[in-house]
C-alpha cells in the first residue's frame, strides 16, 4: 500500500510536512504537498490531513503462487555436537500451538551428518513428523550445503510455515532461503499468533528501536517463514512416548558445491557469555558507576553459579563487551532467576528479560520502571547491597 497526495484537493497547509517522522514529505513549487521515496507508509500524515487527501492507494499485485499447495508448519532444527539446540525446542512447542491451530501438522527439518538419533527427541517435543537429510558435508553448518537442502525440501513438500531460531545460524540461513523461494521473512520475532480474520500467522517484532511492537502478515508468497528470538518462549514438556513419520531425504548437494572448507573449531571461552542457556543471570547497568564495581557482579554470579550480563549502557561505557549484552539489541533471556543490578528498567532492556523465570532488581531508585516488572526489590546502593548478598551466599553454600 503506497501512501499518495492527491493534488487537486491539496491546502497547502503544510501540517503532513511537520508531522511526517522520516522528513518524506516535501512542499512542491506549487505549494502543493508531495510524498517522495523516503517514505515508509506509516500513515501518520494521513491521520493529520485537515481536508482528507493523504490516501492510500493499493498497489496492484502480481502474485501467481497457488498458495493452496503449501500446508503444515516446519521447525528448523539446530544442531551441533550431537544436541538440539534450546531455541529448536522452544520453537516446537510454539510450533505445535500454530499447527493445532490451523488443524496441519508440525514437521522437524533436521539436517547433518548421523544425527538421526535426535529424532526422538524432536517427536518429543511436539513434532509430527520429521525430514531427514544426512551426509558427511553437513557434519558443520555451512551457508551454501545447507541452503540448498532446505530450499530443495520446501520446493519438494511445500510448507506453510517455516519457524528458525534467530541466531547465528538462523540469520544467516533464513534470508537466503527465502530469497531463493521468493518469499518474504520476518526477522528476530518475539511473537507469534494467528491472525483470526485472514487465518495467516501474525508476526510480532519490534520496531523503531523496541518502541513500538508490529505485527507483519504475509498474504500472498508462500511459506511465511521468520526468525524468532532464543528464550522469549518457553521449552514445551517433552513426552517420549510420541512418534512420528520420518522422511528420509536423498541428499543432492555435493562438497564442491559448497564454497567454504571447514578447517578447524576454535573453543573460545564464551561459557561465561552463553547468556540463551544460563538458568541464572547477574547483571548491572549504568547504575554500577564504573568498571571495577563490576567485581562484584561477577563475584556474585560465580557464587550463584550464574553468568555475567550487562546493559546497553553498560556496554556502551565500555564496561563489559557486547557479548554480555542483554535487551532489544542485545540478547534475549529466560534464566530461572535475572538480578537486575543498577538497571533503571528501559523497555529495551526488559523486552529482553521479561520472560525470566524470576526477577530480582536492585536500584537506589525506589521509582525506577525495573521495579514494576520485578519480583522482589531492593531499595539500596548496589555497592552496599551486593557484598552483603555475596557474604550471605557463600555461607549458603559452606552449609
Amino acid at each position: 500500500m503506497a501512501v499518495v497526495v492527491l493534488q487537486d484537493k491539496c491546502i497547502s497547509c503544510g501540517a503532513c510536512v511537520a508531522v511526517c517522522p522520516f522528513g518524506a514529505i516535501e512542499m512542491q513549487d506549487n505549494d502543493k504537498a508531495f510524498i517522495t521515496e523516503a517514505c515508509t507508509a506509516c500513515g501518520a500524515c494521513i491521520e493529520t490531513c485537515p481536508v482528507s487527501t493523504i490516501v492510500r492507494e493499493e498497489e496492484e499485485k502480481t502474485v501467481a503462487m497457488d498458495k493452496t499447495q503449501y500446508k503444515g508448519v516446519w521447525v528448523f532444527i539446530e544442531q551441533a555436537e550431537g544436541h538440539i539446540r534450546g531455541v529448536s525446542h522452544e520453537l516446537l512447542g510454539e510450533g505445535r500451538k500454530l499447527a493445532d491451530a490451523l488443524g496441519q501438522e508440525l514437521a522437524g527439518v533436521l539436517i547433518g551428518n548421523n544425527v538421526e538419533g535426535l529424532a526422538k527427541d524432536v517427536f518429543a517435543s511436539g513434532a509430527d513428523k520429521i525430514y531427514l537429510v544426512e551426509g558427511a558435508e553437513y557434519s558443520h553448518y555451512s551457508t551454501d550445503g545447507f541452503a540448498a537442502a532446505l530450499t530443495d525440501l520446501i520446493t519438494a513438500y511445500k510448507p506453510g510455515v517455516i519457524l528458525m531460531g534467530a541466531t547465528n545460524d538462523g540469520r544467516d540461513l533464513g534470508p537466503r532461503v527465502a530469497c531463493r523461494v521468493g518469499t518474504g521473512l520476518t526477522a528476530d520475532c518475539t511473537n507469534l499468533d494467528i491472525d483470526a480474520e485472514t487465518g495467516l500467522v501474525a508476526w510480532t517484532r519490534p520496531a523503531f528501536g523496541g518502541n513500538i511492537m508490529a505485527t507483519i502478515l504475509c498474504p500472498e508468497h508462500r511459506p511465511q517463514m521468520g526468525t524468532v528470538r532464543p528464550k522469549v518462549f518457553k521449552k514445551p514438556v517433552q513426552d517420549f512416548n510420541r512418534t512420528g513419520e520420518i522422511v528420509r531425504v536423498t541428499s543432492k548437494i555435493k562438497a564442491e558445491d559448497i564454497r567454504t572448507k571447514f578447517i578447524e573449531l576454535l573453543q573460545v571461552s564464551a561459557a561465561s557469555c552463553n547468556l540463551e542457556e544460563a538458568e541464572v543471570i547477574v547483571s548491572g547497568g549504568r547504575g554500577m558507576c564504573k568498571l571495577e564495581n563490576f567485581q562484584l557482579i561477577e563475584e556474585l554470579a560465580e557464587v550463584l553459579g550464574g553468568t555475567v550480563g550487562a546493559s546497553r549502557a553498560a556496554v556502551d561505557a565500555g564496561w563489559k563487551p557486547a557479548l554480555h549484552q542483554v535487551g532489544q539489541t542485545g540478547k534475549t533471556v529466560g534464566p530461572k532467576i535475572y538480578i537486575a543490578c543498577g538497571i533503571s528498567g528501559a523497555i529495551q532492556h526488559i523486552a529482553g528479560m521479561s520472560s525470566s523465570d524470576i526477577i530480582i532488581a536492585i536500584n537506589k531508585d525506589a521509582d525506577a520502571p525495573i521495579f514494576k516488572v520485578a519480583d522482589y526489590g531492593i531499595v539500596g546502593d548496589v555497592t552496599e547491597v551486593l557484598p552483603v548478598m555475596i557474604t550471605e551466599f557463600k555461607k549458603l553454600r559452606q552449609a
